[in-house]
């Protein structure tokens, strides 16, 4: 049966087919985003997935091959002088030929102006988390929630770490929910500190402040790699089994709607990784991460429209790994280009571009977003 993993250089899911008689000597596997050559998890040895390092051994190149690759290198910095030359000589000449309206066009679109443009929507207000092992440092941190309490909640996608931060970044403490096997695939938090847990396709429920396991939400078969919290303190979670469920609970629990086939319904592919998001209003937006496009349903889950799509022009998506939604209805995606915004019928807006490449976010009850990115944390606060 095909399952996934995310990739450890660019994050987006690849698909593989376990083979328990292979264990990690299994073949090698290409990342569709980042084309990496990748070996797949080996869970009985407790190995994730890895990136296969490229080696050139220069004992067994002919010395023609040799010549070529010193000719290669030295050229590139030759090439790289004669272009600066070249722009240097172009920033000379180009005000003498056009007008000070074509010089103030330029300007308008210079890189630093693109920037400022692609920012005033919002404003980065908070950094904190730095790589390592020790508190308030991350190694692989993927999944962030918030309470109504503003505690900060980042995950660890291998190791089964949970840290926590009050809400201006300070660590408080930490508790694991496994050993260096576990992988976290989700996690959301209730106004009430209660912090679910997506791992090993179940939804565990854990007491935010201590890390103390409160139990396990039922459900007929596990399956589960999403969960969001509605605003009723109901549950929305991505299930797959051979199909593309979207499951709705209660704020008890009771499973209160099935969305079967979310995604390949709507779209007729199929897919095999589900992130999801809710609204104030109760609609559902899941993102389907193999079909880089967002699918929108009712509260009764009903299909309403999907938007995005494949490619590389504003408002298209490319290696898309999380959806969220702010207080106005906003629809915020994040993929290779940053953090894309869509209004409430998949109208692009625009594009947020953090300092560094952001995996997972989630909004709080001011309206402020909060981007896990790995080794570091980033708070955003929307402009009106």
């Amino acid at each position: 049966m095909l399952r996934t993993f995310d990739c450890p250089k660019c994050g987006a899911p690849v698909k593989y087919e376990p083979n328990e008689m292979l264990g990690a000597q299994q073949g090698t596997l290409r990342c569709d985003y980042c084309h990496s050559s990748l070996i797949a998890p080996d869970e009985s040895h407790g190995q994730p997935a890895r990136v296969v390092p490229i080696t050139i051994d220069l004992r067994n190149l002919s010395s023609r091959k040799v010549t070529k690759w010193i000719w290669v290198i030295v050229a590139i910095p030759v090439i790289a002088i004669l272009m600066g030359v070249l722009a240097a000589m172009a920033g000379v000449l180009v005000p003498l030929f056009y007008s000070v309206s074509r010089t103030n066009k330029q300007a308008t679109d210079s890189p630093t102006r693109r920037k400022e443009v692609e920012n005033a929507f919002a404003d980065t207000v908070l950094k904190f988390g730095s790589e390592g092992i020790g508190p308030g440092m991350f190694k692989d941190a993927r999944s962030i929630a918030v309470d109504g309490a503003g505690r900060i909640y980042v995950g660890e996608y291998t190791g089964g770490r949970i840290q926590v931060f009050d809400p201006e970044g300070k660590f408080i403490t930490q508790w694991s929910i496994g050993d260096r096997k576990t992988l976290l695939r989700g996690l959301a938090a209730d106004r009430k500190g209660i912090v679910y847990v997506v791992t090993g396709g179940n939804i565990l429920r854990y007491e935010g402040e201590t890390g103390n396991l409160l139990g396990q939400v039922a459900y007929e078969k596990s399956g589960f790699d999403d969960v969001a919290v509605a605003a009723d303190g109901g549950l929305v979670a991505a299930w797959y089994i051979n199909r593309d469920d979207i499951v709705r609970f209660d704020s008890s629990g009771n499973v209160v709607r099935t969305i079967r086939e979310a995604i390949s319904s709507a779209s007729g592919d199929s897919e095999l990784n589900t992130r999801v998001a809710v609204d104030g209003l109760g609609n559902i937006y899941a993102l389907g991460t193999f079909n880089s496009a967002i699918f929108k349903f009712t509260p009764e889950g009903k299909f309403v429209t999907r938007f995005s799509g494949p490619g590389d022009q504003p408002g298209q998506l490319r290696a898309a790994s999380s959806v969220a939604v702010d207080g106005k209805g906003r629809v915020y995606v994040c993929d290779i280009k940053g953090i894309q915004v869509f209004d409430a019928d998949g109208r692009y807006l625009t594009v947020l571009k953090p300092d560094v490449s952001s995996f997972a976010m989630v909004f709080n009850d001011q309206n402020e977003l909060f981007v896990v990115a790995r080794k570091q944390v980033i708070k955003l606060a929307v402009k009106e």
